[in-house]
């Protein structure tokens, strides 16, 4: 089976040719600031994008033709159950307006129709950004107006877990879990019996920080900084999404040279990497009491986990919880979706639903 996958990023769009589970041709498509700029919403790069993927679809010679499945990563959708979507008008229309938010990945859908239509076939998403399987008590937030919400990293969290569950002899539906994504943004989730039962909103400040987001900052210090500075809410939500974390301390996100500079004995470094990894641990052990500490394996995965400093800071930490820590590391979104395919539509061992 020949699977096209699609995965849109901030300043990227990596692009998958699999046979099966197979990777076959793997890119990364780089694109500027300047390029990416240039639009105010997401959807304004469409063209762009379209543009990059046909160049690289002709320099690498494939036939659209030969492709079995399209897919492409899930944007920002209203709350759906984990599982394989069929990409239709309405999903379409919801990632043009951004009626759920503005976000690199509502271009995943849209490209893997784009393509699909051409050949007059279907195309699909995998576990999107807005999974919502919480509990109700975890939606309650301490204040009406603002109930919990659930956005993070579905894609490779779901996956992760699933490979833990084969790797520790059981069934993803029998156990309990908690996986750390470590990125860009960080997400910790419990997945309680095959469903993610609590996680952080990594988009909105819940959790640690991370390379590039500031975390749970106290509210009533940010909102009174916010109002004597007079910033408005894109100045506001900059210093907690792109500019908050590694960034704001260290005015880089180049985690690898930072860890480099941590294992010279750079003490400011050291603080703050220290620091980091604490808050992931804290988060680690916090979605562990809903389930009173029955976890089965602690799961880190992302970027950041292929640094074996950072995850041993971690690890020592939470292993009170929990001595079994799986490291699976870099975010495997390509690999997630092209399962997915095979998982739904090949071996029907997961329901493909509508939208």
């Amino acid at each position: 089976m020949k699977i096209f996958v699609i995965n849109p990023g901030s300043t990227s769009t990596k692009v998958g040719l699999f046979c099966g589970r197979r990777a076959e041709l793997v890119k990364t498509i780089r694109h500027t600031r300047d390029q990416t700029g240039k639009f105010s919403k997401v959807m304004g790069q469409l063209g762009l994008r379209l543009d990059s993927v046909d160049r690289f679809l002709e320099e690498q010679q494939i036939d659209l033709g030969q492709i079995d499945f399209f897919i492409g990563r899930g944007g920002l959708l209203r709350p759906l159950d984990s599982g394989l979507y069929a990409v239709n008008q309405k999903m379409i229309q919801d990632l043009k307006e951004a009626r759920y938010g503005q976000h690199a990945s509502n271009l995943g859908a849209v490209i893997a129709h784009h393509y699909a239509r051409r050949q007059k076939k279907e195309a699909y998403v995998m576990d999107p950004v807005c999974v919502d399987e919480l509990e109700d008590m975890v939606r309650v937030s301490g204040h009406p107006l603002f109930e919990r919400r659930s956005i993070f990293h579905a894609l490779n969290q779901k996956k992760v877990a699933r490979q833990a569950a084969v790797q520790l002899g059981s069934r993803y539906r029998d156990i309990n879990l908690v996986v750390a994504h470590m990125g860009g943004g960080i997400s910790v989730a419990l997945h309680k019996k095959g469903r993610v039962a609590d996680v952080n909103h990594a988009t909105q400040g819940e959790g640690p920080f991370t390379p590039e987001r500031s975390g749970g900052l106290a509210a009533g210090t940010f909102l009174q900084y916010v109002l004597e500075n007079k910033l408005n809410y894109e100045q506001a939500y900059s210093m907690i999404m792109g500019q908050g974390g590694l960034a704001a301390y260290f005015k880089t996100t180049d985690f690898k040279g930072l860890m480099a500079r941590y294992r010279q004995g750079e003490q400011k470094v050291k603080r703050v990497i220290d620091a980091m990894a604490y808050q992931i641990a804290q988060e680690i052990a916090a979605r562990s009491v809903l389930v009173a500490g029955d976890v089965a394996a602690l799961v880190l995965t992302g970027g950041l986990a292929h640094d074996q400093t950072f995850v041993d800071l971690i690890t020592a930490r939470v292993a009170f919880i929990c001595p079994r820590v799986l490291v699976y590391p870099g975010e495997n979104e390509l690999e997630a979706m092209a399962e997915g395919i095979m998982l739904g539509l090949v071996e029907h061992k997961i329901p493909i639903s509508s939208y």
